[in-house]
């Protein structure tokens, strides 16, 4: 089995739908999975508005992948992007992907790459649409991509990994989901509560880590997508949880816990 560290990754960027002065820190993220051994950004670098992309190309080993519009008013770069990423699928088979594009057009071949067994993640700005985001095995938007979320929180609507995907402001990062705004969330209540339920111990404490695994199992998931560093001050900050320090680790126990047990009738 490859360790996490060890996973070799194939990076694969449609430079059309990603601003270029992103991809330092989608680079520094990528490292926390594994070596981004294979890197291609796919465009018509003849345009004049993928010229921010030049030095970067340079700076971080990027190949720069050409590819003519063959038709005017669109691109090809997508159909280049989608054909070599199938090729390395069954070449060199790397052990993940990560695709960077708002575009839901690759949504299909997320999907067909994690069915061979390969994860996938993605990045994408805010407005990406969601079957794109949720086709990912993680999924993490790139406004908040080495911001800090201590902003003052935003009054708009949340839900799941998307909080803010129909906003109207592209530039911003994502800040904090205020309290009552995660708790009408009711797919994200349903998620943490039904992850910490499943993860408990007869006392109802979960291991934080325990928990996080169960939701990536499920959904792509990022806490940072609700403008919350780690998914312990997401937690909290919904209130609807209690959380206790042990040294190194963390629990978590839903609030409801001692309500929810059964009352044990003793017979005389």
């Amino acid at each position: 089995m490859v360790r996490e560290e060890e996973k070799k990754i194939a990076l694969l960027i449609d430079a059309d739908n990603m601003p270029a002065e992103k991809v330092e820190d989608i680079l520094s993220e990528l490292s926390k999975y594994g070596l981004i051994n294979i890197r291609r950004a796919y465009g018509n670098w003849k345009k004049p508005n993928l010229s921010a992309w030049e030095d970067r190309l340079h700076e971080f080993a990027i190949r720069p992948m050409q590819q003519f519009d063959l038709t005017k008013g669109k691109n090809a770069s997508d159909m280049a992007l989608t054909i070599d990423a199938l090729d390395l699928l069954y070449s060199d088979r790397p052990d993940a992907f990560a695709i960077v594009s708002s575009d839901s057009d690759f949504t299909p071949l997320v999907m067909h790459v994690r069915a061979k067994g390969a994860a996938v993640y993605g990045f994408g700005r805010k407005h990406t649409p969601i079957p794109f985001q949720r086709a990912c095995t993680q999924f993490l938007m790139v406004e908040n991509l080495g911001e800090a979320a201590d902003e003052p929180p935003p009054s708009a609507p949340a839900s799941l990994n998307t909080p803010q995907s129909e906003s109207k402001d592209d530039s911003s990062a994502i800040e904090p989901i205020p309290t009552n705004k995660l708790r009408q969330d009711t797919r994200l209540v349903k998620l943490l509560r039904g992850a910490v339920d499943s993860s408990a111990a007869e006392d109802g404490w979960a291991q934080l880590g325990v928990v996080g695994k169960h939701i990536s199992n499920q959904v792509p998931f990022d806490a940072r997508n609700y403008g919350y560093p780690k998914l312990v001050a997401l937690i909290e900050a919904t209130q609807l949880f209690e959380v206790k320090r042990h040294q190194l680790s963390v629990f978590v126990r839903d609030k409801r816990w001692a309500k929810l047990q059964p009352t044990l009738t003793v017979m005389v």
